[in-house]
């Protein structure tokens, strides 16, 4: 039995943990797009999937969703998401989203700019770490490198 003991335990922490960072998400989320956009619809499939009720929107004007936002001119992507106090900008992973729910900084949002393969909605393998980057007042610095 004791050396079951320290897996177990182990096993406990990391599932106990894995809950948190869900707890920590917001229950809700606005995400604009374009009507056609289908990856758009990926990307809130897998919010959806965290526990968070995802309203689209796609019946308004994109570039000025982003300009409201404050979304740093030249680093937007396909659609924009509005999650609690903040802006998610494009195919942002889960693993920088859980992080900005967890740290909760003084920022806007934080963004993925274009369509990278292998990120959520964005079928495909990886090809290239993604460069998560935080804004405010649409200036930008990096976020974190997944």
């Amino acid at each position: 039995m004791t050396r079951l003991a320290p897996p177990l335990l182990l096993s406990t922490a990391l599932l106990l943990g894995a809950g948190t960072v869900q707890a920590a998400l917001p229950t809700q989320a606005t995400l604009y797009k374009n009507p056609q956009c289908a990856c758009c619809d990926g990307y809130a499939r897998h919010l959806e999937a965290l526990g968070v009720e995802v309203t689209v929107v796609d019946d308004r004007p994109l570039g000025q969703v982003k300009a409201d936002a404050g979304v740093p001119y030249g680093l937007g992507s396909c659609h924009t998401v509005t999650m609690g106090d903040y802006v998610i900008e494009g195919h942002v992973p889960m693993a920088a989203v859980e992080r900005l729910f967890e740290e909760r900084p003084s920022i806007d949002g934080i963004g993925l700019a274009g369509m990278p393969i292998g990120t959520p909605g964005m079928p495909g393998p990886q090809r290239s770490p993604y460069e998560v980057y935080r804004f405010t007042d649409r200036q930008d610095a990096p976020f974190m490198t997944l």
